[in-house]
């Protein structure tokens, strides 16, 4: 059974902007935080932004702070993360991942932390 799945990847010109989609479980969208990362070839697998379940608390690494955006769609099980503005160093894969968190508590995408993965959707910025 697929726990999380992503899509809305896809090129992109600088400044253009993307979608990403993360559709989860219903057992792991209601319990759990749902966080962003993404990688670039043969760089680390980097936490840009997360949000909470329970509480709808936000997080964002400096590099996308003001230009994307996390969101979610609870009758859709869906975690959005619109991506604005977009330049030359975002170009990755990107992945949705779940960590649980306790009830009114705070996100943060540690990489080490994540109970479920997606197979990730890849962003390509090029004129």
């Amino acid at each position: 059974q697929v726990q999380l799945a992503e899509s809305g990847g896809g090129l992109v010109q600088p400044g253009g902007s993307l979608r990403l989609s993360c559709t989860a479980s219903e057992y792991i969208f209601e319990n759990f935080a749902i966080a962003w990362f993404r990688q670039a070839r043969e760089n680390e697998r980097d936490g840009i932004s997360c949000i909470s379940p329970n509480n709808g608390l936000t997080y964002y690494a400096d590099s996308v702070k003001g230009r994307f955006t996390i969101s979610r769609d609870n009758a859709k099980r869906t975690v959005y993360l619109e991506m604005n503005n977009l330049k030359p160093e975002d170009p990755a894969v990107y992945f949705c991942a779940a960590d649980m968190v306790l009830r009114g508590a705070s996100c943060f995408p540690n990489r080490y932390g994540q109970d479920y993965w997606g197979k990730g959707t890849q962003v390509t910025v090029s004129s």
